[in-house]
């Protein structure tokens, strides 16, 4: 009998050392590289572009299950999964935003909750219900607040089913499952693909899966090394850095993407990130001598060397307020005079312009 990893869902084989599943002794209950996640935080084996998504939804859809699909909330755009209700024809699902806690205060629920049906709307996507979590890294009142929340939530939509929880990498998945089942019996990491195939998780008269995460090749939490991972994704509140420009600058976000503003006359650029990346600001005219000396030293992180492997989407303004997301890490958000922005990315991340969150 096959017997599968407790915290990645994997095959467990002991015939292969370098390939996924191993294990030293097939009575081992964790995979060698959930092992290596779990106590050292390292990745032996990374599977940050290596998980067929297809395969996933094909067994979402064997299953008798209502689908709760979680989206971080910061990470929004990237989050989404186009044309969700085809690739589940049939399924009830439920959206989870996560991670509301890292957004500043000042954005309540109502704006948060018209943002999101305003997306939903764009793209097309139906779902019997939203609801608003918090963080889960702190075992806090209101992480504990937001599990019940989902848990009544799961009582109420369930209606005799299964259910599965899904989404893109590092949205919140396991997390959530753990404090559901008030263990850590899955493996967490800010790492794409640590979770490899379903899990399934037993309880009273029910089954809950949890699912690998869908491929998204155009994040860029997708390329990004473990280390870098851990600069990047933000485990506190951002705090935005507002910029007021008279002329036309240059905004760098360390060295993975690089916003650049022409002006009519005042405009304002506020920066949403984690607070570990960096936010150089500069005049337009020198912003190429910055990246050509810089790239890859003082503008770090980075996924290039040089400005010639870098993409460049363009936008004239749209409505009073815009933001420009940059899929993965977060976004500038542009208001006032303002003629164009043209945005610099590794080549195959997605750059959204959109009607502001905030």
């Amino acid at each position: 009998m096959v017997a599968y990893c407790k915290g990645c869902g994997v095959a467990l084989q002991n015939e292969r050392p370098k390939e996924i599943g191993y294990v030293p002794s097939l009575d081992a209950i964790y995979c060698q590289r959930c092992f290596k996640i779990r106590n050292y935080g390292d990745v032996l084996i990374s599977m940050q572009q290596g998980i067929e998504s297809t395969q996933t939804f094909n067994k979402i859809n064997e299953i008798d299950a209502v689908v709760f699909w979680i989206v971080d909330l910061f990470a929004f755009e990237s989050s989404l999964i186009p044309k969700i209700n085809q690739k589940l024809p049939n399924k009830d699902i439920i959206l989870v935003l996560t991670k509301r806690d890292l957004l500043p205060k000042t954005l309540t629920v109502e704006k948060i909750s018209a943002f999101v049906q305003d997306r939903l709307q764009e793209e097309n996507i139906v779902v019997k219900d939203i609801l608003l979590s918090s963080s889960l890294i702190k075992n806090n009142d209101d992480a504990k607040e937001s599990i019940e929340f989902i848990e009544q939530a799961i009582d109420y939509y369930r209606n005799g089913k299964d259910v599965v929880f899904m989404g893109v990498a590092n949205v919140g998945k396991s997390t959530i499952l753990n404090h559901l089942n008030q263990n850590k019996v899955l493996t967490t990491s800010c790492n794409p693909g640590t979770t490899l195939d379903l899990v399934p998780i037993v309880q009273d008269g029910y089954t809950i899966y949890d699912t690998p995460g869908i491929e998204n090749n155009h994040s860029i939490l997708t390329y990004l090394s473990s280390k870098d991972l851990k600069t990047v994704i933000p485990n506190k509140t951002i705090r935005p850095f507002v910029s007021q420009i008279y002329e036309d600058q240059s905004f760098a976000a360390a060295g993975l993407a690089r916003l650049d503003v022409k002006v009519n006359g005042k405009a304002s650029v506020v920066a949403y990130f984690s607070r570990s990346i960096a936010i150089h600001r500069g005049k337009l005219e020198k912003a190429d001598t910055l990246w050509q000396k810089h790239l890859n030293e003082m503008l770090s992180p980075c996924l290039d060397t040089s400005l010639l492997t870098m993409h460049t989407y363009h936008s004239k303004m749209k409505g009073n307020k815009m933001d420009v997301v940059i899929h993965g890490i977060g976004w500038f958000c542009v208001s006032g005079d303002i003629q164009e922005v043209s945005v610099k990315v590794h080549k195959g991340i997605y750059v959204t312009f959109r009607k502001a969150m905030i």
